[in-house]
């Protein structure tokens, strides 16, 4: 039986974000200001049966499809914010639910530490998959589960503050986010972050 975990619509990419997404995919790169939805599902073989059901249904190229055991996670963008959420509908039909029976998010974690030294910065850059962490930058981390909802959290985070994004990990069984900047900003972009996750709906996990 198919479980819908994560489905999310990001109106506009933001352009750290994209950048994100291109430098870490095998598929195709997208640009800042395109629409993009992220589905993860269980088990994670259905991924290419979703795949097949989007990319068939509109305009838009997929970034990201990674098939675990357990997960299954794509990511689609297009320059057209209609082709998105049409093929993110044939998503839906193809797994036969709605939207609202995706898994309500849930934030494990957050915290900000203040003025990271030179070596914990050295140590979160070790395995980074964005931008540096610099000393003496605060450090916003954010736990979210199911993980794909990292990407909103990420986007909406970027809109609202001028932040550096460190790290997104957007699937296995916890989504991560790191955010580097000045204090005021990383405390405007965590917010909007959690504002972000809170407001969606769905089912309890």
């Amino acid at each position: 039986m198919s479980e819908l975990r994560t489905y999310v619509y990001l109106d506009r990419m933001q352009p750290q974000l994209a950048a994100y997404v291109g430098a870490n995919s095998r598929g195709f790169t997208p640009v800042p200001g395109m629409a993009a939805m992220l589905v993860e599902i269980a088990p994670g073989v259905l991924i290419n049966e979703v795949t097949d059901a989007a990319v068939k249904a509109a305009n838009i190229r997929p970034g990201l499809m990674i098939v675990e055991r357990h997960f299954g996670v794509l990511e689609f963008h297009s320059e057209n914010q209609e082709d998105v959420k049409h093929a993110g509908q044939a998503v839906l039909t193809t797994m036969q639910c709605k939207m609202e029976d995706r898994i309500k998010p849930k934030i494990l974690s957050t915290q900000i530490i203040h003025k990271v030294n030179p070596y914990h910065s050295q140590m979160v850059n070790v395995s980074r998959l964005c931008s540096m962490l610099l000393p003496g930058q605060d450090l916003y981390i954010l736990e979210v589960v199911p993980a794909g909802y990292v990407t909103l959290a990420a986007n909406e985070a970027e809109k609202n503050a001028n932040i550096t994004l460190v790290d997104c990990r957007v699937y296995g069984a916890v989504g991560r986010l790191y955010l580097g900047g000045k204090q005021s900003d990383v405390e405007r972009a965590g917010k909007a972050a959690e504002t972000a996750i809170l407001k969606l709906t769905g089912r309890e996990g």
